[in-house]
């Protein structure tokens, strides 16, 4: 039922969108109250391999674990591997664990359309810890950042320079960066990398006045540091809860989804008109033949579904 309700928020027939407005509005009761973590990085940092041990844990405490592995679309065929739960094999065999790979379609952020509704829909299954893979590090990995509690960043260690791979943007984002595969012959790089991390610290902004984040290394292979990276997840949690800011950004987080949303039904507009849409494609041929500069055809749009004479947004 869970794997139909989210089936269902991500389809973009408008019968399914309006039953699926009618069903987030009756779990939105049994939403909020799970740990929503967002987990990011550089494709082979670890991260499905870090999350399978993390949920294996998670489990033997007590929690049901909630993962959605977000994996890109190609922009050519339109289509995803979706591959990640089998990254996960331990964990995909639990009855207390729900992997759910969704693509991208387009979505910048490494995150899915429909993250934010998913997540709703396993909070209101029952499960309590909530985690988003994103799809990897890059200029634009930082939307995930607005629908978590919790943002971690994993980095690797040895392999050049091991900051390279990571925007700056994505670092001043996060609540804890993580140096993974810190065993065997790595032990020593992936402690220097660590500390690297910390110095570099003094120079990124922080996201709270009333949060350092922390500089750790882990191995999933041996299940070392994961025990303490869960523990700091959920100190975390406890400052923000007690200054005000864990409600405050989950305020912001709402408002957000909201406007997202709204983006996202406007753009839908262009696609659901007939008319509409073959005028687009007309001045979208314009446009490319350079007979007509993309200003001008935006206005043009704006003004075929009746927002032509909107303000200027300030």
């Amino acid at each position: 039922m869970l794997a139909r309700a989210i089936t269902l928020v991500e389809s973009g027939r408008a019968d399914h969108r309006t039953l699926a407005e009618e069903v987030l509005q009756r779990v939105l009761p049994k939403t909020g109250t799970a740990m929503r973590v967002g987990i990011t990085g550089v494709p082979g940092v670890g991260k499905s391999t870090a999350i399978d041990q993390l949920g294996m844990d998670l489990i033997t405490r007590g929690h049901k674990v909630a993962v959605l592995a977000i994996d890109p679309t190609s922009r050519r065929t339109g289509g995803a591997i979706l591959g990640d739960k089998t990254r996960m094999e331990r964990l995909s065999q639990q009855h207390a664990a729900f992997i759910r790979p969704s693509p991208t379609a387009g979505t910048l952020g490494g995150v899915a359309r429909r993250t934010r509704e998913t997540m709703a829909l396993v909070e209101a299954a029952g499960f309590d810890v909530v985690i988003v893979e994103t799809v990897g590090v890059g200029q634009s990995e930082t939307a995930v950042s607005d629908m978590v509690d919790f943002f971690l960043v994993l980095l690797l260690a040895g392999a050049g320079d091991d900051l390279q791979g990571i925007k700056r943007g994505v670092l001043e984002l996060a609540d804890m960066m993580v140096v993974t595969k810190a065993d065997g012959d790595n032990v020593a790089r992936a402690t220097q990398a660590a500390a690297d991390l910390k110095g570099a610290l003094g120079i990124l902004t922080q996201v709270s006045q009333n949060w350092m984040p922390p500089v750790m290394t882990i191995s999933a292979k041996d299940n070392r540091g994961l025990d303490e990276m869960w523990d700091r997840i959920v100190a975390h949690r406890r400052v923000m809860t007690s200054s005000g800011e864990f409600e405050a950004r989950r305020q912001a987080q709402r408002v957000t989804w909201m406007r997202d949303m709204l983006t996202d039904r406007l753009a839908g507009l262009l696609r659901s008109d007939p008319a509409v849409a073959a005028r687009v494609r007309e001045l979208e041929h314009d446009v490319g033949a350079g007979r007509l500069a993309p200003p001008l055809a935006v206005a043009e749009v704006m003004r075929l579904i009746g927002l032509g004479m909107l303000p200027e947004i300030p």
